[in-house]
Parts: structure tokens; sequence; C-alpha cells
């Protein structure tokens, strides 16, 4: 599963079982849900880190192969030969003309 949705069940997890924990509580609807999402919120920023820092390390990657992506794509529709090691594209000891 991925980080994203298990990050997201657990915002929303957290989110039920504290607005479960005030549905007796003698309070207006509307109120409940607005203590159950504010508590919820820093219940989740102590609680589910490990799956924040998961999902952030997951979309820094899934960025970073875009970015990659993105250059190797540029530079063959701009003709530019990728298949050598130098900076110039040529490979070894190509003489430059």
């Amino acid at each position: 599963m991925s980080a994203a949705v298990k990050y997201t069940l657990g915002r929303i997890g957290l989110f039920v079982a504290v607005l479960a924990a005030l549905w007796f509580v003698e309070l207006n609807l509307f109120l409940k849900l607005m203590v159950a999402l504010v508590f919820s919120a820093a219940a989740s920023f102590f609680l589910l880190r490990p799956w924040r820092d998961e999902m952030a390390e997951e979309m820094a990657a899934a960025a970073e192969r875009r970015r990659v992506e993105k250059e190797r794509l540029r530079s063959a529709l701009a003709g530019e030969d990728t298949a050598g090691d130098d900076s110039d594209g040529r490979g070894g000891d190509a003489p430059k003309s």
C-alpha cells in the first residue's frame, strides 16, 4: 500500500476515533466536528510522522523521476546524443568538428 494511502486512512481514522470519543459529550454537532478536526490534526502531527515522512520521500522520488524523464525527452526532441558519457555528448576521444 502506498504511503499516501496509509497516511490518508490514518488521518481519517484519527478523525473518526476522536469524533466517536466526543459523540456522547453534550455539544452541538458542528462543534463536535470542529473539535474532532482540530484534535485529530494535532494528534496526526505526532502519531503519523513516520507515514508522513515516507509519503514525502515517495513524492520527492516521483518528482525527481519526472524531472529526469522531462530532461531526457527535451534532449531527445532537441536531437542531442545521450549515449556518450561526456558533457558534450560525444563520448570517448571522438574528434570535435
